[in-house]
């Protein structure tokens, strides 16, 4: 028997130990050792044991890694590898296979938007002096991605000779490397200006809602020093777009609530146009192709609110936004990647939901009382603040039900509240939980029935306004999960918060710390209990809930 062990390194690292087209274990490194994106994934590794012969398949940076030499050892030693596979120069194609494959569409398009992808490769040539920032696939079973569309961001504006040799190679397949930007890199000069890593483009997303929707737009995909010209009104020369995040930290700093405006209006701009640039790459190749199943997918790909402005902007495509789009699913796109090219399956194995990292953790020792989904909703509607630890834990960025925190949608104060539980930015929004049955009396949502990943931000209905206050970010919208009976104990709890309120909507967030990886084991759920003002900790397996009181 054959397992396909998939490996992602650098940040976000993971593993993936797929068979029959099937996850057999996923585990996200920094959710073991309680570092936040975390890159080496050596302690996930080493937490599943198999007899199956091993087809290694591994991603990583590049083959300087310092992690390459030892995990390929550990790999080794631990397991029976039969054979390797480097997709370390096919980085966007492996983000493309995890979203087709998940999708379910027979034949679709597939847009990566990433902030940094491989270095180009042609003919055995690495040429190091630019990245891969968006990709476009033509998908189809069992293993056929066609490339159509490559742009490649640059270290410093010149010319590139690779992109004649690239063209040589695949003239069916338009280049181009044009701009030390691209669409995730305008996007990080914002993130860079509020004092945040430039992983955290999510900050900025939520900070770009309180922008002046007003304001005259300054073309950001023009020049080299966009920031400095839009922000500043003069031009900086700078070397490359490393350079001019390190200048726009001499301005950067943590808005405040008295003085964001600046920020805030410099992030919806970034917002606005990159949004549109992805919209207009869409646009181009389902007009040129005629395929109108479209994926999203690359760290780009977690921006609900240009997944939104794409719904909208494109009612007659079926969108499938991959919930795993950021690096946390490499590991998974690369064992699907070697599984399909090995063995030419041609059945759909749409991964169903996100619940599969790690373990089921033993709950016997738990301390509490006993409660059953009627009292939990009770304590929502007293204004306590209820975190939910349950079965396997969410793979992806998004708590969905598994490793959640929640509270009353309804409490126009819900997000301070909140805010001082989580110790974070008092600008980001909540998300809204609700009744998928429900979700059009609440959201505009138009022609989609449900929004299972949290993965598109809808506008709130303005007659329910003052009815879920909690949930609604400055702009009118919330990103919402909707719930069916599959997330039973939650359905359940929203079904009698629903029968005791008359609203079905519950305000959700991570069961974590700001700065922290979501929680894991029931551990680091007790000692996010003791180290924050949450209030409670539901165990709906056991049909327990713990206070601080039950930790002496």
């Amino acid at each position: 028997m054959t397992t396909y062990l998939g490996m992602s390194a650098a940040h976000d690292s993971s593993v993936c130990f797929y068979k029959d087209g099937k996850i057999q274990f996923f585990m996200k490194e920094e959710r073991v050792t309680r570092k936040k994106r975390d890159s080496d994934p050596v302690i996930s590794l080493y937490n599943f044991d198999t007899n199956d012969d091993i087809v290694f398949c591994y991603s990583f940076p590049n083959l300087n890694y310092p992690s390459y030499t030892k995990n390929n050892h550990l790999v080794s030693k631990k397991y029976n590898v039969i054979n390797s596979y480097d997709l370390s120069d096919s980085h966007h194609l492996v983000h493309a296979n995890l979203a087709f494959y998940d999708s379910n569409f027979d034949t679709s398009l597939v847009f990566v938007v990433d902030r940094n992808g491989s270095t180009p490769n042609i003919n055995g040539v690495f040429y190091d002096s630019c990245r891969e920032s968006e990709s476009v696939y033509i998908a189809s079973y069992p293993n056929s991605f066609i490339p159509i569309y490559k742009n490649y961001w640059a270290y410093q504006n010149s010319s590139y000779e690779f992109i004649k040799e690239a063209s040589l190679n695949n003239p069916n397949c338009e280049f181009n490397a044009s701009s030390m930007y691209s669409i995730t890199k305008v996007y990080e000069t914002a993130t860079a200006l509020i004092k945040e890593g430039i992983l955290e483009n999510g900050k900025t997303m939520g900070l770009s809602a309180y922008g002046d929707k007003k304001l005259t737009s300054c073309p950001m995909f023009t020049k080299e020093s966009i920031a400095f010209d839009y922000l500043f009104g003069h031009e900086q020369i700078l070397e490359d777009q490393f350079a001019i995040n390190l200048q726009l930290q001499k301005f950067a700093k943590k808005v405040g609530e008295n003085d964001y405006h600046l920020y805030a209006n410099y992030a919806w701009q970034v917002q606005k146009q990159t949004q549109e640039a992805l919209a207009n790459l869409v646009n181009k190749y389902v007009q040129k192709t005629g395929i109108k199943n479209v994926c999203i997918t690359g760290g780009y790909g977690l921006n609900v609110v240009a997944n939104h402005y794409l719904i909208t902007q494109f009612p007659e495509i079926n969108f499938f936004f991959e919930p795993l789009a950021d690096d946390s699913g490499n590991s998974i796109g690369a064992a699907m990647k070697v599984y399909r090219d090995i063995t030419l399956d041609n059945k759909k194995y749409p991964l169903g939901n996100t619940f599969f990292n790690g373990f089921k953790y033993d709950l016997n020792k738990i301390k509490g009382k006993s409660v059953n989904a009627k009292d939990v909703a009770k304590l929502l509607l007293n204004g306590k603040s209820v975190a939910v630890y349950q079965g396997v834990s969410e793979s992806g960025p998004r708590a969905l039900g598994n490793r959640s925190i929640l509270f009353d949608a309804r409490d126009k104060n819900a997000k301070n509240k909140v805010n001082k539980i989580k110790k974070r930015e008092w600008y980001r929004p909540f998300a809204g939980m609700v009744l998928e049955s429900d979700a059009n009396i609440y959201f505009d949502m138009g022609k989609i029935k449900n929004s299972p990943y949290m993965t598109v931000s809808f506008p709130v209905k303005a007659n329910v306004f003052n009815i879920i206050p909690g949930v609604i970010h400055v702009d009118n919208t919330c990103r919402i999960q909707t719930i069916n009976e599959s997330n039973t104990n939650i359905y359940d709890l929203i079904k009698e918060f629903k029968e005791l309120s008359g609203v079905s909507v519950i305000l959700n967030t991570s069961f974590n710390i700001a700065g922290e990886p979501l929680v894991e084991t029931p551990d680091d759920a007790i000692k996010t209990l003791k180290n924050s003002e949450l209030d409670y900790i539901w165990f709906p397996e056991i049909s327990k809930i713990m206070s601080k009181k039950d930790l002496t």
